[in-house]
């Protein structure tokens, strides 16, 4: 990458589905969409677009208590997974979320403070950072390993590295997830995010022909090589926590060679992409 350092060994992968979701664009093919057309005259959203992700692998009850962060992270999962025509319940998987669930952090501190006897038991089961993890697992039916990673902004960046070391060592695929909600109360002050957004990667240790290959490295971030977070998508969802994911995804979607994200600590996760 231009205007940075490598400081890692390089890691690769292919891609081998893609899962995307966020109001107005529920799907990976309406985000393309969007990316090469750009948005709708009126900038409004279809008016047939839903208003959450429905989250069809779970059972109807827990459909029901599952929060809209679960929501949104198993539809992207899903969704990578039938891309990819792979099985969900064989697959490691690695969850990234910057905040988690804000709104039922907000309730549980409000609920202490006040009446904390009245607390939901249900609520408090979906307050937990794996939540989504845990939610996939049993939808998925899913034995192998579920890793739940929160990095402050630097959230999907630590996530996708997690799952390339796994790929490196050994395991065939990995599905990537990122995702995160709004904040409400309090909270909202201090860890902002606004809306609902989630993003999903199914990566394997061997690309067959036409799927996107990624080599990515840890790189030291420079002042004037800034990263990039003015894409059509990222306006879109500028709000969210989980943004600094969606310089990746513009530049799948734009078929483009080249993607940085923040890190953390001064560092960019520098990536080459190279399609067929």
């Amino acid at each position: 990458m231009i205007g940075s350092r490598t400081t890692s060994p390089v890691l690769s992968a292919g891609i081998a589905g893609i899962g995307f979701w966020t109001r107005g664009l529920p799907s990976w093919a309406a985000a393309r969409a969007y990316l090469a057309d750009g948005p709708p005259s009126n900038g409004m959203p279809p008016a047939d677009a839903p208003a959450k992700p429905s989250a069809q692998l779970l059972a109807p009850n827990e459909r029901r208590r599952a929060p809209d962060t679960v929501a949104v992270a198993l539809e992207v999962a899903l969704a990578a997974c039938t891309a990819a025509r792979r099985d969900p319940a064989t697959l490691s998987s690695v969850f990234a979320s910057t905040h988690g669930d804000l709104a039922i952090t907000d309730y549980m501190c409000e609920t202490l403070a006040s009446e904390p006897r009245t607390i939901s038991p249900t609520r408090f089961h979906n307050s937990v950072h794996n939540a989504a993890a845990g939610y996939w697992t049993i939808g998925a039916g899913a034995m192998a390993p579920a890793t739940a990673i929160s990095a402050y902004d630097a959230s999907f960046a630590q996530g996708l590295l997690e799952a390339l070391a796994q790929l490196a060592t050994g395991t065939d695929a990995v599905l990537l997830v990122g995702y995160d909600g709004a904040a409400t109360g309090p909270l909202g002050q201090i860890s902002r995010s606004e809306g609902l957004l989630g993003g999903a990667l199914l990566l394997v240790a061997d690309p067959q022909p036409g799927m996107p290959r990624l080599r990515a490295s840890i790189q030291e971030a420079r002042v004037n090589a800034p990263i990039d977070t003015e894409g059509a998508l990222s306006r879109l969802a500028a709000g969210n926590a989980m943004l600094p994911m969606l310089p990746l995804f513009e530049a799948l979607g734009l078929l483009r060679p080249h993607a940085a994200i923040t890190a953390g600590s001064g560092k960019i996760l520098g990536m080459e992409i190279a399609y067929d």
